[in-house]
């Protein structure tokens, strides 16, 4: 069964006013649970009877990465008996931190990812086949079960890796629609080359992204999303979502943005001066959430760099869309004069048909107060050319500076991508002093 809201087709206004009684029921439940939000409206004198429209959460201070890793367990709204599941974050900005779940939000984690897949075109006909984990404290994966589950879809939990498993398991079940890294697509059509598998005429019509980008600012595909597509043609959905909002923002058929799911998320997009940039400016992405029960956050800094699209969808929808992310704010790179994200960068590393795998290392120049860049890369295969010197032809043609280039063993490279204990690829070192 499809589940599409609909407050998401109604008026701007609507909308509006919609979120603005759902932000004053989660300050009245912040005032009365937490204690990290009680001490913080106390310590500024705030008065939450006067935050009425959505324009009054200026008034209140910013919460960030670091306010849950110092007082992780100051955002719990509930006795723990009421918890029934423990999640963490990735780590990808520092040390992780702990997520408390009581049973409605696991319901509000189901009803999240049933209406972003119902989104992205999914019925209780569709079945997903899930490669990503389900375990070692990951929300993410769970979540895309239970919204599976809630809608009446059919899952087939694979977890991460393993082409050849990936491969017998859609021609043993057939399912029509695969949920993964979209990198990973990469290998599963290499394997499905090398040893005879007609991926084409297999029963997958649609791929699920997550945690990489498909698309550019333009809403067409990247590099990787565009040599998914030169190989297989199906269709390709982007998604953009994070623990700490419990929320996503999923594509719909006409792939123009992440939709936004107004009694889930406040969103904000702030700029250098921490004040609402226009729309259409790219800007830091601030939550606040709606209906979370054991931890909710309020304006929480995210680190994502994106731009709103307000105009209405074709598709009906009338809630903003949120652009492809452009980058961390963390990892912001000064280089040469230009500022740079990774995302510009993998895109020239994506499109380089050599290039099997890499990391970027970033780290201070002590002279000059500026970053240095080096980016290691393995080999696919030895090509006739000078590599490194090609690789910064396409640098500079991109993003008009070339970085350091360090040509290493594949099996090298592949170890600092995928370190024991990570959840998700490393491709970004971070060594500067920040």
């Amino acid at each position: 069964m499809q589940i599409i809201p609909e407050i998401e087709f109604q008026p701007k206004e609507v909308i509006k006013a919609f979120q603005e009684k759902k932000m004053q029921e989660q300050l009245a439940y912040l005032q009365a649970n937490s204690p990290y939000y009680r001490r913080l409206f106390a310590e500024h004198n705030i008065d939450i009877a006067k935050i009425v429209k959505l324009e009054d959460l200026q008034q209140l201070p910013f919460t960030d990465k670091k306010d849950l890793q110092m007082h992780n367990w100051d955002f719990l709204c509930v006795p723990k008996e009421k918890i029934v599941d423990y999640i963490t974050t990735s780590g990808t900005l520092g040390d992780p931190v702990t997520f408390a779940c009581t049973d409605a939000d696991l319901e509000r984690l189901a009803y999240n990812e049933a209406i972003s897949f119902s989104c992205a075109g999914l019925t209780e006909k569709s079945v997903l086949q899930l490669m990503t984990t389900i375990d070692k404290r990951f929300m993410a994966g769970l979540a895309y079960f239970l919204g599976l589950r809630k809608m009446g879809a059919g899952v087939i939990r694979v977890g991460n890796g393993i082409p050849e498993l990936q491969w017998d398991t859609i021609h043993r079940i057939q399912p029509d629609t695969i949920m993964c890294i979209p990198s990973f697509i990469l290998r599963l059509i290499e394997y499905a080359e090398e040893h005879g598998i007609d991926y084409r005429k297999s029963s997958i019509k649609r791929i699920i992204g997550i945690g990489e980008g498909l698309r550019d600012q333009n809403f067409e595909l990247n590099s990787l999303g565009r040599k998914i597509k030169e190989k297989w043609d199906v269709d390709l959905f982007a998604t953009y979502s994070s623990t700490e909002m419990s929320a996503t923002f999923s594509e719909c058929e006409y792939g123009c943005g992440g939709h936004h799911h107004p009694e889930l998320l406040i969103v904000e997009i702030i700029g250098e001066d921490d004040k609402p940039v226009p729309e259409g400016e790219v800007g830091e992405v601030v939550i606040t959430t709606l209906g979370v029960e054991g931890m909710p956050l309020l304006r929480f800094r995210t680190g994502d760099m994106a731009c709103i699209h307000p105009e209405p969808c074709r598709c009906g929808r009338q809630t903003f869309r949120i652009s492809p992310i452009v980058g961390r704010k963390n990892h912001m790179i000064k280089y040469k004069g230009t500022t740079l994200y990774p995302p510009a960068m993998i895109e020239v590393l994506t499109n380089a048909s050599y290039v099997e795998n890499y990391y970027i290392t970033i780290s201070t120049n002590e002279t000059t107060e500026t970053d240095d860049v080096t980016i290691t890369i393995g080999l696919h295969h030895e090509p006739d050319f000078d590599v490194v010197k090609d690789l910064k032809d396409r640098f500079r043609a991109k993003i008009r500076v070339a970085p350091r280039i360090v040509i290493a063993p594949v099996d090298e490279v592949r170890k600092v991508n995928f370190p024991a204990m990570s959840r998700k690829p490393v491709t970004f070192i971070d060594n500067r002093k920040h």
